[in-house]
């Protein structure tokens, strides 16, 4: 005779629920007050839930509540179970005709935010578009999470190295020229004469570690300028910002100068055809078949680097 197996511990769902709306209203305050309950009710719910789980889900940072790395785990599956109870019961009541498929993607912060509508506009402009989650976070980390398949798709301006110890394939999305932006009266001053005209301007650069960076030092020293570094920057939409408050120069891909003039209010001085920022999809399949990432890696030539002065 075989010997029972431990029962299993269910998860209390109301809990979860609670949980899931104190992260989505911001505050337990907030959660309170949309569920019509009190404060330490809610608080109660919480720790039970803690209890049950054996971590905890927050960490206090001053008056904030902070997830920990088990609560944005908790947070992600438990966005997904009740956008996907909240989508059976439109489904039910007949508002909905179908079931509408997720597409989860991981985003590299080094990505210009600019170009990632670009990539992605076409999934959801689908006759069935998917339901998209972007989370941005370092490129590492996303394939990590990629190797387990709790992402689709990873968008980075760097392909896999091939010792990586995740098992995934590139995809080539394309590659644009690059160029340098700043304020207008920056620009008016530096674009006569340029390149040459980027010795000793202030520059707002990409961090050291990425390519970009690497491809633009090597270009400097190329052309003989040294431009007088003020800062760098993990994030590129960061990056644009300083730029756009008179800071120095940044560079940006050719392929979306337009959208980076009108965006940030900032105008270009010049461009190179010899640095190239390159975009990637990262999929553990060799041959895509998630139909929403077939339609991106597909369009992405046309749509973002159909741009007459881009590469690829």
């Amino acid at each position: 005779m075989t010997r029972a197996s431990a029962p299993v511990e269910w998860l209390n769902y109301h809990h979860l629920f609670y949980f899931w709306m104190v992260v989505r209203e911001g505050s337990i305050t907030a959660a309170a007050s949309a569920l019509r309950l009190s404060q330490p009710t809610v608080s109660a719910q919480l720790r039970t839930l803690e209890d049950a789980l054996g971590e905890k889900l927050f960490d206090r940072a001053g008056r904030r509540l902070e997830l920990t790395e088990l609560g944005k785990l908790a947070y992600r599956y438990a966005d997904e179970i009740f956008t996907l109870g909240q989508e059976l019961t439109r489904v039910i009541a007949g508002r909905e005709e179908h079931r509408t498929e997720r597409l989860v993607i991981g985003v590299s912060d080094l990505v210009p935010k600019l170009v990632l509508y670009r990539l992605i506009a076409p999934a959801l402009a689908m006759d069935r578009p998917p339901r998209i989650t972007c989370r941005e976070d370092k490129t590492e980390r996303l394939l990590a999470e990629l190797a387990v398949h709790d992402l689709d798709l990873v968008l980075a301006e760097t392909p896999i190295a091939g010792q990586a110890s995740v098992r995934a394939f590139n995809h080539p999305l394309g590659e644009s020229d690059v160029s340098f932006f700043a304020t207008r009266a920056l620009a008016e001053r530096l674009r006569p004469g340029f390149p040459g005209s980027l010795d000793g301007a202030p520059l707002l650069a990409p961090t050291s570690n990425t390519l970009l960076r690497r491809s633009l030092e090597r270009w400097f020293a190329k052309v003989q300028v040294r431009p007088r570094l003020v800062a760098d920057f993990e994030d590129s939409a960061l990056l644009k910002s300083f730029g756009a408050e008179g800071a120095g120069v940044f560079p940006g891909p050719t392929a979306i100068s337009r959208e980076i003039c009108e965006t940030y209010r900032v105008q270009e001085i010049g461009s190179t055809h010899e640095v190239v920022e390159r975009f990637y999809a990262i999929s553990v399949e060799r041959r895509i078949k998630h139909p929403a990432v077939r339609v991106i890696s597909e369009n992405a030539q046309r749509l973002l680097f159909g741009h007459p002065r881009a590469r690829g």
